[in-house]
Order: C-alpha cells, then sequence, then structure tokens
C-alpha cells in the first residue's frame, strides 16, 4: 500500500537506492541521452514504478518495445549480476527453489492497453476537426500565417452558424462554401483568399493521402478512458507509433492534441500525494521543430498548469537543448544518460547540460557526462520540499517486465480483453458541416431550378402574348383594309352613276340643244 510519503525507486548509487518523491512526480521531468544509452529501458524502470503506485502513464511506442511492459520480465546473467546490487542480498540468495520464488515475486507485467491511430495494432484514437482547433490544425497542415488566419476565420463561421466540423470531409466543403460566398463574410470576418483556401484544400489532400484522415471522426476518445487503474495498479497506454512516426508533424501534433484535452476537460486537483496520470512524450524533439514562438509559448503555458490537474509530463530526447528554455526550467526531474561531444557544437550542449543540475562535490558533472556507460545516468529529483537533490552518478533499475516487443497473438488477445474493447472499434457519421451544407446546397439548386423553370414560363407567356397581341393586330390590319375596300368600291360604284347620270343629262342636253337649234332653224 503506498503513502502519502511515497518514494519510486528508480536508481542505485554508491550512497544507496534513488527514490523519486511522489508527491513530485507531477512536476515534469526529463529523460535525455545519445541513441543506445538506455533512454527507453528508463522510460520502462519509470512507468513500472508509477504503475506499481496505482497511477496510470501514457507513452508512445516507436520501435513496439515498449509492448513488452505487459508481460513479466525473467531473469537473465545481467540481470542476475546486477541483483545483489538493487535487492537486499538476503533475498537473493539461497538454494534455487528459494530463488525461483524471489524471482517469480520480482518479475510481472503492467496492466496495459494498446492504441493507434490507424486501428491496427490497437484501439483507434480519433478526435473531432473541432476538437483539434484551427491552431494545432495549421501546425499540422504547414500553414503559413495567412493561411492559418484563413483557416480561424472558416473556424469561426462555422461556430457562428452551428456547423459540426467532424471529419476531413466537413472541413473541406466548409473551405469551399466560405469561398464561393467569401463577399458576404468579409466585412464581418475579414478578407478571404481563394488562393489561401485553394492551398489549404492541397495540405488536407496531401494529408489524407498519409492516411492523416483516420484521425479525424467519431467516436472522439475520452480522455478520461487513460485514468484507469486494475487490480490497484496504473494502467499503461502505449500508443503504437511506428506508422505514425513516418509523419513527424501528425505524431507530435497528436500527442499535443492529447496533452491540450487533459489540460481542458481534468479538473483543478492541486496538490496530490502522487499523480493522476504520467504523460510520456518520447522525440520530444519533433514537438519544438518548425513551431511559431505562438505555438511554443502555448505549449509552455499547458505544461505549467497541467500539472495543477495532477498530470506530470515527461520528455525523452537525445539531447537537453532540444526543449526550449522556458519549458526545461519547469522539468525538476532529470535523468540524463551518455551524450557525445565531437563538435563544438555538441560540446557545449555538454556544458549547458551540467549546468542544469545541482552539482556535486565528488565528482566533476560535465565529465560524468561523456564517461557514463549504458544503464548509467546523472539523476536528480526534487525533494519533499520541491528542490533539486544533489546529481548522482547512478544505475538505471532494470524493468520488472519483459524488454523487447510482444507477438502480435498476445497484443491481440489484450486488445480482446481490453474493458474499452469495442467502445471505438467502430466510427460512426452523424449530421454535421458537410450535411448540412449539401442539403443547403440541394435546396439553393431547386430554388434556382423552380426560379429558372417559372422565368421559362415567364418568357413563354410573354411570348404567347406578343404572339397573340401581332395576331390581333393583323386580324385588325386586314378588316380594315376590307372596309376601306368595300367603302371605296361603293364610292366608286357611287361616282360611275353619278357620272353615267352627269353624262347623261349633260348628253340629252346637248341633243335638247343641238336639236332645238335645228328645228329653230327649220
Amino acid at each position: 500500500m503506498y503513502t502519502e510519503n511515497q518514494q519510486l525507486y528508480i536508481a542505485h548509487c554508491d550512497n544507496g537506492p534513488i527514490y523519486m518523491a511522489g508527491k513530485m512526480a507531477n512536476r515534469h521531468g526529463l529523460i535525455a541521452g545519445a541513441t543506445g544509452t538506455g533512454k527507453t529501458i528508463t522510460l520502462q524502470v519509470l512507468a513500472e514504478s508509477f504503475s506499481q503506485a496505482g497511477v496510470p502513464c501514457f507513452m508512445a511506442d516507436m520501435k513496439g518495445d515498449l509492448s513488452g511492459i505487459s508481460q513479466a520480465g525473467k531473469m537473465s546473467s545481467f540481470i542476475e549480476k546486477r541483483l545483489p546490487e538493487f535487492f537486499p542480498v538476503e533475498n537473493a540468495e539461497g538454494d534455487s527453489s528459494q530463488r525461483s520464488t524471489f524471482n517469480s515475486q520480482l518479475f510481472s507485467g503492467c496492466p496495459t492497453r494498446f492504441f493507434d491511430v490507424f486501428g491496427e495494432q490497437g484501439h483507434p484514437l480519433r478526435a473531432t476537426i473541432s476538437d483539434m482547433g484551427p491552431q494545432l490544425l495549421a501546425r499540422l497542415l504547414g500553414l503559413n500565417e495567412t493561411q492559418t488566419g484563413i483557416l480561424n476565420i472558416v473556424f469561426k463561421i462555422a461556430d457562428d452558424r452551428g456547423l459540426l466540423l467532424i471529419d476531413m470531409k466537413d472541413l473541406r466543403l466548409m473551405l469551399d462554401y466560405v469561398a464561393k460566398n467569401a463577399k458576404e463574410f468579409t466585412t464581418t470576418y475579414g478578407t478571404v483568399s481563394s488562393v489561401s483556401v485553394g492551398a489549404i484544400q492541397r495540405a488536407l489532400l496531401a494529408l489524407e493521402a498519409e492516411g492523416g484522415d483516420l484521425f479525424f471522426g467519431e467516436p472522439s476518445f475520452n480522455v478520461f478512458d487513460f485514468l484507469q487503474t486494475e487490480g490497484g495498479r496504473g494502467v499503461m497506454n502505449v500508443l503504437a507509433a511506428d506508422k505514425l512516426m513516418l509523419n513527424p508533424k501528425l505524431y507530435s501534433t497528436f500527442l499535443l492534441w492529447l496533452l491540450s484535452e487533459l489540460y481542458t476537460q481534468l479538473p483543478e486537483v492541486g496538490d496530490l500525494p502522487l499523480p493522476k496520470l504520467i504523460f510520456f512524450f518520447d522525440e520530444a524533439h519533433m514537438l519544438f521543430k518548425d513551431t511559431s514562438k505562438a505555438l511554443v509559448d502555448k505549449i509552455e503555458q499547458v505544461i505549467r498548469l497541467v500539472r495543477s490537474k495532477g498530470v506530470g509530463v515527461y520528455f525523452i530526447t537525445q539531447s537537453p537543448d532540444d526543449i526550449p528554455d522556458a519549458i526545461a526550467g519547469q522539468l525538476g526531474n532529470r535523468v540524463l544518460h551518455g551524450l557525445r561531444a565531437y563538435t563544438p557544437k555538441e560540446q557545449k550542449a555538454v556544458k549547458a547540460a551540467a549546468q542544469t543540475f545541482r552539482a556535486n562535490p565528488n565528482f566533476n558533472t560535465e565529465t560524468a557526462i561523456l564517461e557514463l556507460g549504458t544503464g548509467e545516468a546523472l539523476v536528480s529529483f526534487l525533494d519533499e520540499k520541491g528542490a533539486p537533490s544533489i546529481v548522482e552518478r547512478a544505475k538505471i533499475l532494470f524493468p520488472l517486465s519483459q524488454i523487447g516487443a510482444i507477438t502480435d497473438d498476445q497484443r491481440r488477445d489484450l486488445i480482446r480483453k481490453s474493458r474499452i474493447y469495442g467502445v471505438y472499434d467502430k466510427s460512426f457519421d452523424r449530421e454535421s458541416a458537410y450535411e448540412v451544407l449539401v442539403a443547403q446546397q440541394k435546396q439553393e439548386e431547386k430554388r434556382l431550378q423552380k426560379e429558372a423553370e417559372e422565368e421559362e414560363k415567364r418568357k413563354a407567356k410573354e411570348a404567347k402574348e406578343k404572339e397573340r397581341a401581332r395576331s390581333t393586330s393583323s386580324r385588325s390590319t386586314t378588316t380594315t383594309r376590307k372596309k376601306k375596300s368595300a367603302g371605296a368600291k361603293a364610292l366608286e360604284k357611287t361616282l360611275n352613276t353619278t357620272a353615267t347620270t352627269i353624262g347623261r343629262n349633260l348628253g340629252n342636253s346637248i341633243v335638247r340643244s343641238i336639236l332645238g337649234s335645228i328645228f329653230k332653224k327649220k
């Protein structure tokens, strides 16, 4: 049973065992050292100690080696040689049956759950686009400042209109929607450049081609599932990262998202006898490479404040100078394995690393860093009052769980037996921005089609009216012409009759006049 002043056994030096104070474990830490110096073993030893104390851990497994933490270790000639140094001699001596009993009690695995962003070697881990947020998504996509600004606008418009951004098709269609209606949004949200939108769309396609789209969707992961114990021991949450590491930005952004979710979701707990969770951030240099100062400042803030949520963060990297000073200053528990110093830059890094420790008068820290063998390290933990202890040159405890990877059958068996088996394995797609915008587009298409049909009907009606008007005008003209023709004929007849009458009377007058003259002459 672990007490309020729990001490975690981590290493052994000439002065005896070296313990980490449980209540100082959430003050964060650093495990550094060149390749092959024993960083992974140190991580495993620390995780085992936390698990035994009932503290769950999260860790990324780069090569599959950490999966062995789920199985009990076994004696080897190397461990047997070092056993008396780490454990009381009387427990390691005696006849073979006593040693066998001691060994069976000594070695043990930890309750373990496996996760995988791609869903191949563990329970799937997903987040929604909205969960990720524009800042982390911009980092993941490698966007510049202008493109990041556009992405912020898109997220803001989606929020204001109640449009959920869950997966990549939601974001793609949302980008298209904003670009097509850019004039509508310019006054309220700012200028939206179609060129920048196009660049974001191309970045999304590139991420999708690398399998990054599998990360986005539902069900979104609940970080409280990391905070589990089994049989009084903390569960080891192991993320398969061998494939994920092929995309360093996806790896580091994903871990940063998890850390941000822990900070956002967990309640304030203040100082606890033991942390609620230990978060191991392996290959930490990837987190800070090509990262804007604004985001580094945000990370520094999260690291500083997340310890009040009961979370301890331990960075694992090759050199201490991979960590920005503002963050490195918060890492109170330090294990430094050997460094290499073949160049002036490396020598400068060694000197800087030595200066981060509280000096030990018994040896030169800078020289010791270059002399450390595999499994050896300079160790300094915070004491009960929060002050760094004097650095010690020590040997790290050997793991009590299996060193190296487990088999595929063992992994599948553990996945099936997990309490969260089936919770995240099947994705679903509820109504979100994509479905809403598609429905709006269909409604708009129907509206436009209806307007086009009405316009067509209107034009047809106008054409008919014009045709009717032309026809009426034509008939009127014909009638007029007919009336005019009849009148003309009547007039002509009248004129002809009149002319005939006039001619006849005139003729008669002339005849009478002529005849009268003749008769008068006679």
